[in-house]
C-alpha cells in the first residue's frame, strides 16, 4: 500500500505568497504498514514523485523525497527549460523507488518493502501532485523574478512538472 497526502499548505510564515515560490506543508506518507509524516517543501516533494514514476530512485541519493527545503531551482542547460534540479538541505524523509516490470517496490528507511502495480501507484502521485497544483492555481499570483537565473529554474520547474504529468 502506498498513501500520501499533504494538509496546511502554505507559504513561507512571515514571507509574502507572491514572493515565495516554493509551497509548504505537513505531508504524512503510507508506505506498507509504516507512517512517515514530516513539514516539507510539498512543491519539490510533487515533483520528485512524478520523476519517479518513469525513474529509480535510491535512498539518500539525491534529495529526499519529503526535503525540508527545496529552496534553489537550478534548470539543467539542455537548451529547452525542461529538467530542473532542486537543491535544498540534507534534512528530510526519504525511500527507494525500483522500477519492476509493471510494478514499483518502495523500499523505507528501516528496510521494509512494498511492491504495488505501477499504475496504482501512478495514480496516488498524479493526485498528489494535482492537489499542489491547484494550491498554487488559487493563490496569489507570483511576483516576477527579476533574476534570470531563478525565473529559467522556476520556468524549468513548471515545464518537467508539466511534462511529466502528462505522461
Amino acid at each position: 500500500m502506498f498513501r500520501i497526502d499533504v494538509q496546511n499548505l502554505s507559504w513561507v510564515q512571515g514571507g509574502l505568497a507572491c514572493e515565495d515560490y516554493c509551497a509548504h506543508g505537513h505531508v504524512t506518507a503510507w508506505i506498507g504498514q509504516e507512517v512517515f509524516a514530516d513539514d516539507c517543501t510539498v512543491s519539490s516533494t510533487a515533483l520528485y514523485l512524478l520523476k519517479s514514476l518513469t525513474e529509480d530512485h535510491i535512498i539518500y541519493e539525491g534529495q529526499q523525497m519529503l526535503p525540508c527545503c527545496g529552496h534553489t531551482m537550478i534548470a539543467r542547460e539542455n537548451g529547452r527549460l525542461d529538467t530542473v534540479d532542486i537543491s535544498g538541505c540534507d534534512n528530510g524523509i526519504d525511500w527507494s523507488v525500483l522500477h519492476e516490470d509493471d510494478t514499483v517496490r518502495l523500499i523505507t528507511c528501516t528496510g521494509c518493502e512494498t511492491v504495488l502495480p505501477l499504475q496504482e501507484y501512478k495514480k496516488t502521485v498524479f493526485a498528489f501532485a494535482d492537489k499542489i497544483e491547484a494550491f498554487y492555481q488559487r493563490s496569489t499570483k507570483k511576483a516576477p523574478l527579476s533574476d534570470e537565473f531563478e525565473q529559467k529554474g522556476y520556468t524549468a520547474f513548471w515545464n518537467e512538472w508539466h511534462r511529466r504529468r502528462r505522461g
